[in-house]
Protein backbone atom coordinates (compact mmCIF):
# COMPACT_ATOMS: atom_id res chain seq x y z
CA UNK A 1 0.00 0.00 0.00
CA UNK A 2 1.75 3.32 -1.19
CA UNK A 3 0.42 6.47 0.44
CA UNK A 4 1.09 9.71 -1.62
CA UNK A 5 0.57 13.38 -0.08
CA UNK A 6 -0.30 17.06 -1.43
CA UNK A 7 -0.81 20.22 0.13
CA UNK A 8 -1.34 24.08 -1.06
CA UNK A 9 1.71 26.67 -1.71
CA UNK A 10 -0.39 28.65 1.12
CA UNK A 11 0.26 28.12 4.67
CA UNK A 12 -1.80 30.17 7.49
CA UNK A 13 -0.15 30.67 10.36
CA UNK A 14 -1.53 31.44 14.11
CA UNK A 15 0.05 34.84 13.80
CA UNK A 16 -1.29 36.01 11.15
CA UNK A 17 -4.64 34.70 12.04
CA UNK A 18 -4.47 36.36 14.93
CA UNK A 19 -3.55 39.99 13.17
CA UNK A 20 -7.66 39.15 11.87
CA UNK A 21 -8.89 39.00 15.36
CA UNK A 22 -7.90 41.29 18.48
CA UNK A 23 -9.10 38.52 21.04
CA UNK A 24 -7.11 35.19 20.09
CA UNK A 25 -4.50 34.37 22.68
CA UNK A 26 -2.11 32.98 20.29
CA UNK A 27 -0.25 30.61 22.67
CA UNK A 28 -2.99 29.36 24.75
CA UNK A 29 -4.36 28.61 20.86
CA UNK A 30 -1.47 26.68 20.11
CA UNK A 31 -0.90 24.60 23.33
CA UNK A 32 -4.96 23.23 23.08
CA UNK A 33 -4.98 22.28 19.70
CA UNK A 34 -0.96 21.34 19.26
CA UNK A 35 -1.29 23.70 15.59
CA UNK A 36 0.59 26.50 14.99
CA UNK A 37 -0.08 26.42 11.19
CA UNK A 38 -2.42 25.13 8.23
CA UNK A 39 -2.52 24.86 4.12
CA UNK A 40 -5.10 26.76 2.94
CA UNK A 41 -5.92 26.39 -0.64
CA UNK A 42 -6.11 29.86 -2.96
CA UNK A 43 -9.68 31.25 -3.92
CA UNK A 44 -8.88 29.67 -7.52
CA UNK A 45 -8.06 26.27 -6.07
CA UNK A 46 -10.07 23.51 -5.60
CA UNK A 47 -10.17 20.18 -3.80
CA UNK A 48 -9.93 18.87 -7.18
CA UNK A 49 -6.65 20.63 -8.14
CA UNK A 50 -5.10 19.10 -5.02
CA UNK A 51 -6.30 15.72 -5.54
CA UNK A 52 -4.03 15.53 -8.96
CA UNK A 53 -1.57 17.12 -7.87
CA UNK A 54 -1.39 13.60 -5.58
CA UNK A 55 -2.38 11.28 -8.31
CA UNK A 56 0.59 12.86 -10.09
CA UNK A 57 3.24 11.58 -7.86
CA UNK A 58 1.97 8.18 -8.50
CA UNK A 59 4.85 6.53 -10.89
CA UNK A 60 3.09 6.57 -14.24
CA UNK A 61 3.35 2.71 -14.96
CA UNK A 62 2.30 2.07 -11.75
CA UNK A 63 -1.44 4.78 -12.66
CA UNK A 64 -1.51 2.76 -15.89
CA UNK A 65 -3.15 -0.69 -14.21
CA UNK A 66 -5.31 1.49 -11.99
CA UNK A 67 -8.75 -0.48 -12.72
CA UNK A 68 -10.91 1.42 -10.07
CA UNK A 69 -10.88 5.04 -8.38
CA UNK A 70 -12.51 5.78 -5.36
CA UNK A 71 -12.47 9.46 -4.39
CA UNK A 72 -13.55 11.00 -0.91
CA UNK A 73 -14.47 14.61 -0.42
CA UNK A 74 -17.08 16.63 1.17
CA UNK A 75 -15.87 19.74 -0.59
CA UNK A 76 -16.48 18.11 -4.02
CA UNK A 77 -15.99 20.83 -7.44
CA UNK A 78 -19.51 20.10 -9.01
CA UNK A 79 -22.55 18.40 -7.57
CA UNK A 80 -22.57 16.75 -10.24
CA UNK A 81 -21.22 14.82 -12.93
CA UNK A 82 -18.87 12.75 -10.06
CA UNK A 83 -14.93 14.07 -9.73
CA UNK A 84 -13.66 10.62 -10.22
CA UNK A 85 -14.41 10.74 -13.66
CA UNK A 86 -12.90 13.55 -13.95
CA UNK A 87 -9.84 12.43 -11.94
CA UNK A 88 -9.77 9.34 -14.28
CA UNK A 89 -9.46 11.13 -17.55
CA UNK A 90 -6.92 14.25 -16.49
CA UNK A 91 -4.98 10.94 -15.27
CA UNK A 92 -5.33 9.64 -18.68
CA UNK A 93 -6.68 6.48 -16.94
CA UNK A 94 -8.20 3.55 -19.17
CA UNK A 95 -11.71 3.91 -19.66
CA UNK A 96 -12.51 0.16 -18.50
CA UNK A 97 -11.89 1.88 -15.18
CA UNK A 98 -14.33 2.25 -12.48
CA UNK A 99 -14.69 5.47 -10.60
CA UNK A 100 -16.93 7.33 -7.84
CA UNK A 101 -17.24 9.61 -5.54
CA UNK A 102 -18.38 9.47 -1.50
CA UNK A 103 -19.26 11.91 0.89
CA UNK A 104 -17.47 11.50 4.20
CA UNK A 105 -15.51 13.24 6.44
CA UNK A 106 -12.79 12.07 9.31
CA UNK A 107 -13.99 8.37 8.86
CA UNK A 108 -13.34 8.49 5.11
CA UNK A 109 -10.28 7.06 4.62
CA UNK A 110 -11.29 3.73 6.66
CA UNK A 111 -14.41 3.47 4.72
CA UNK A 112 -12.14 3.69 1.70
CA UNK A 113 -10.24 1.28 2.38
CA UNK A 114 -12.85 -1.10 3.39
CA UNK A 115 -14.43 -0.69 -0.51
CA UNK A 116 -10.72 -0.92 -1.68
CA UNK A 117 -10.43 -4.35 0.17
CA UNK A 118 -14.00 -5.80 -0.88
CA UNK A 119 -13.51 -4.73 -4.38
CA UNK A 120 -10.46 -6.76 -5.00
CA UNK A 121 -11.66 -9.89 -3.14
CA UNK A 122 -14.79 -9.78 -5.49
CA UNK A 123 -13.11 -9.04 -8.32
CA UNK A 124 -14.36 -6.03 -9.38
CA UNK A 125 -11.04 -4.48 -9.51
CA UNK A 126 -7.39 -5.78 -9.27
CA UNK A 127 -5.55 -1.98 -8.22
CA UNK A 128 -7.66 0.53 -6.40
CA UNK A 129 -6.40 4.26 -6.88
CA UNK A 130 -8.01 5.66 -3.30
CA UNK A 131 -8.21 9.72 -3.30
CA UNK A 132 -9.10 12.01 -0.22
CA UNK A 133 -8.85 15.78 -0.56
CA UNK A 134 -10.85 18.43 1.34
CA UNK A 135 -10.61 22.54 1.56
CA UNK A 136 -12.72 22.66 4.01
CA UNK A 137 -11.11 26.12 4.65
CA UNK A 138 -13.66 27.43 1.56
CA UNK A 139 -16.76 26.26 3.81
CA UNK A 140 -15.82 28.55 6.84
CA UNK A 141 -17.24 31.52 7.20
CA UNK A 142 -13.91 34.37 7.65
CA UNK A 143 -15.23 35.41 11.17
CA UNK A 144 -15.36 31.91 12.54
CA UNK A 145 -11.41 32.33 13.58
CA UNK A 146 -11.76 28.58 16.27
CA UNK A 147 -12.66 26.54 12.88
CA UNK A 148 -10.05 28.62 10.78
CA UNK A 149 -7.86 27.73 13.65
CA UNK A 150 -8.39 24.00 13.37
CA UNK A 151 -9.16 23.32 9.82
CA UNK A 152 -6.44 23.10 6.88
CA UNK A 153 -6.58 21.68 2.94
CA UNK A 154 -5.14 18.96 1.70
CA UNK A 155 -5.12 15.78 -0.40
CA UNK A 156 -3.86 12.01 -1.06
CA UNK A 157 -3.35 9.22 -3.26
CA UNK A 158 -3.71 5.61 -1.88
CA UNK A 159 -2.49 2.48 -3.94
CA UNK A 160 -3.87 -0.81 -3.05
CA UNK A 161 -3.45 -3.89 -5.10
CA UNK A 162 -4.49 -7.59 -4.65
CA UNK A 163 -0.84 -8.46 -2.19
CA UNK A 164 -2.06 -5.23 -0.30
CA UNK A 165 -5.31 -6.65 0.54
CA UNK A 166 -3.83 -9.92 3.02
CA UNK A 167 -2.64 -6.42 5.07
CA UNK A 168 -5.52 -4.83 5.68
CA UNK A 169 -7.44 -6.37 8.86
CA UNK A 170 -11.31 -6.45 9.75
CA UNK A 171 -13.04 -3.71 10.20
CA UNK A 172 -15.40 -1.94 12.48
CA UNK A 173 -17.54 0.77 10.94
CA UNK A 174 -20.31 2.34 12.36
CA UNK A 175 -22.80 5.47 12.21
CA UNK A 176 -25.26 7.78 14.50
CA UNK A 177 -27.39 10.22 12.48
CA UNK A 178 -28.49 11.74 15.04
CA UNK A 179 -25.37 13.67 15.61
CA UNK A 180 -26.19 15.43 12.01
CA UNK A 181 -26.63 18.57 13.47
CA UNK A 182 -23.54 19.00 15.54
CA UNK A 183 -21.08 18.62 12.35
CA UNK A 184 -22.90 20.37 9.34
CA UNK A 185 -22.97 23.06 6.17
CA UNK A 186 -26.73 23.82 6.21
CA UNK A 187 -26.56 26.30 2.69
CA UNK A 188 -25.83 25.51 -0.44
CA UNK A 189 -27.84 22.03 -1.15
CA UNK A 190 -31.56 21.21 -1.73
CA UNK A 191 -32.68 20.88 1.58
CA UNK A 192 -32.46 24.78 1.17
CA UNK A 193 -33.43 25.09 -2.27
CA UNK A 194 -29.74 25.11 -3.39
CA UNK A 195 -29.34 29.06 -2.39
CA UNK A 196 -25.03 29.89 -2.39
CA UNK A 197 -25.45 32.61 0.17
CA UNK A 198 -22.14 32.50 2.07
CA UNK A 199 -24.02 33.43 5.60
CA UNK A 200 -22.66 32.13 9.07
CA UNK A 201 -25.40 30.16 9.68
CA UNK A 202 -24.93 28.57 6.01
CA UNK A 203 -21.19 27.82 6.30
CA UNK A 204 -19.93 24.99 8.51
CA UNK A 205 -20.57 24.46 11.75
CA UNK A 206 -19.37 22.60 14.79
CA UNK A 207 -20.72 22.11 18.11
CA UNK A 208 -17.22 21.24 20.09
CA UNK A 209 -18.44 20.06 22.89
CA UNK A 210 -21.23 17.82 21.49
CA UNK A 211 -18.34 16.38 18.89
CA UNK A 212 -15.92 16.07 22.02
CA UNK A 213 -18.82 13.87 24.03
CA UNK A 214 -19.51 11.69 20.62
CA UNK A 215 -15.83 10.70 20.39
CA UNK A 216 -15.10 9.85 24.12
CA UNK A 217 -18.63 7.59 23.86
CA UNK A 218 -18.01 6.08 20.54
CA UNK A 219 -13.70 5.48 19.89
CA UNK A 220 -13.10 3.19 22.67
CA UNK A 221 -15.65 1.23 21.51
CA UNK A 222 -15.09 0.88 17.72
CA UNK A 223 -11.24 0.02 18.96
CA UNK A 224 -12.56 -3.00 21.46
CA UNK A 225 -14.67 -4.28 18.56
CA UNK A 226 -11.97 -3.67 16.03
CA UNK A 227 -9.03 -5.72 18.09
CA UNK A 228 -11.67 -8.74 18.73
CA UNK A 229 -13.19 -8.69 15.02
CA UNK A 230 -9.53 -9.11 14.60
CA UNK A 231 -8.55 -11.72 17.13
CA UNK A 232 -5.82 -9.45 18.60
CA UNK A 233 -5.20 -7.57 22.19
CA UNK A 234 -3.41 -3.36 22.39
CA UNK A 235 -0.60 -5.31 23.15
CA UNK A 236 -0.53 -6.54 19.47
CA UNK A 237 -0.79 -3.50 18.21
CA UNK A 238 2.98 -1.57 17.18
CA UNK A 239 1.56 1.41 16.59
CA UNK A 240 -2.01 3.66 16.78
CA UNK A 241 -3.03 6.19 14.14
CA UNK A 242 -6.44 8.05 14.66
CA UNK A 243 -8.15 10.58 13.05
CA UNK A 244 -5.71 13.90 13.73
CA UNK A 245 -8.71 16.12 15.17
CA UNK A 246 -6.97 17.95 17.84
CA UNK A 247 -3.91 17.61 20.27
CA UNK A 248 -6.15 17.67 23.03
CA UNK A 249 -9.18 15.64 21.64
CA UNK A 250 -6.53 12.84 20.61
CA UNK A 251 -4.41 13.32 24.44
CA UNK A 252 -8.01 12.63 26.05
CA UNK A 253 -8.61 9.52 23.80
CA UNK A 254 -5.16 8.14 24.50
CA UNK A 255 -6.05 8.07 27.92
CA UNK A 256 -9.09 7.17 27.42
CA UNK A 257 -8.37 3.91 25.54
CA UNK A 258 -5.19 3.54 27.51
CA UNK A 259 -2.65 3.40 24.74
CA UNK A 260 1.27 4.28 25.60
CA UNK A 261 2.75 7.86 24.44
CA UNK A 262 5.03 6.44 22.60
CA UNK A 263 2.87 3.85 20.15
CA UNK A 264 0.62 6.75 19.55
CA UNK A 265 0.66 9.40 16.38
CA UNK A 266 0.58 13.16 17.18
CA UNK A 267 1.20 15.22 14.55
CA UNK A 268 -1.45 18.16 13.83
CA UNK A 269 1.07 20.60 14.34
CA UNK A 270 2.00 21.76 10.85
CA UNK A 271 -1.55 21.15 8.79
CA UNK A 272 -3.94 21.10 11.28
CA UNK A 273 -7.27 18.73 11.01
CA UNK A 274 -7.46 18.11 7.42
CA UNK A 275 -10.37 15.39 7.92
CA UNK A 276 -10.47 12.59 5.62
CA UNK A 277 -6.74 13.11 4.72
CA UNK A 278 -5.78 13.11 8.11
CA UNK A 279 -4.93 9.20 8.73
CA UNK A 280 -3.10 8.93 5.17
CA UNK A 281 -0.81 11.91 6.25
CA UNK A 282 0.28 10.18 9.09
CA UNK A 283 1.09 7.03 7.69
CA UNK A 284 3.03 8.15 5.09
CA UNK A 285 4.40 10.38 8.04
CA UNK A 286 5.15 7.88 10.27
CA UNK A 287 6.88 5.63 7.98
CA UNK A 288 9.21 8.55 6.62
CA UNK A 289 9.83 9.03 10.14
CA UNK A 290 11.05 5.66 10.81
CA UNK A 291 8.00 5.80 13.71
CA UNK A 292 6.74 2.37 12.28
CA UNK A 293 8.74 -0.21 9.72
CA UNK A 294 7.91 -3.04 7.53
CA UNK A 295 5.95 -5.53 9.58
CA UNK A 296 4.32 -3.49 12.21
CA UNK A 297 0.37 -3.99 12.59
CA UNK A 298 -0.97 -0.55 12.75
CA UNK A 299 -4.80 0.21 14.19
CA UNK A 300 -6.20 3.26 12.52
CA UNK A 301 -9.48 4.73 13.97
CA UNK A 302 -11.40 7.43 12.16
CA UNK A 303 -14.52 9.12 13.37
CA UNK A 304 -16.29 12.30 12.88
CA UNK A 305 -19.03 14.11 10.67
CA UNK A 306 -22.19 11.90 10.60
CA UNK A 307 -21.76 11.22 13.04
CA UNK A 308 -19.21 8.26 11.10
CA UNK A 309 -16.27 5.93 12.49
CA UNK A 310 -14.29 3.06 11.59
CA UNK A 311 -11.66 1.25 12.45
CA UNK A 312 -9.41 -1.48 11.33
CA UNK A 313 -5.66 -2.72 11.60
CA UNK A 314 -3.03 -2.78 8.83
CA UNK A 315 -0.08 -4.63 8.30
CA UNK A 316 3.35 -2.36 7.59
Amino acid sequence: MKVYTAFPDNKLSNDALASEFEDINVGRLEKKLGITSRYVARQDETAFDLAIKACEKVDKEELGTVDFVVYCTQSPDYFLPSTACIIQEKLGLRKSCGAFDYNLGCSGYIYGLAMAKSFIQSGVASKVLLVTSETYTKLIHPTDWTNRAIFGDGATATIINKDDVANIGAFDLGSDGGGAENLIVKGGAGKNGFEQNFERENCFYMNGPEVFKFTLDNVPATVNNCLEKNDKTLEDIDYVIFHQANAYMLKKLRKKVNVPEDKFYVNVEQVGNTVSNTIPIAIKDSINRGLVKSGDCVLLCGFGVGYSWGTTIIII
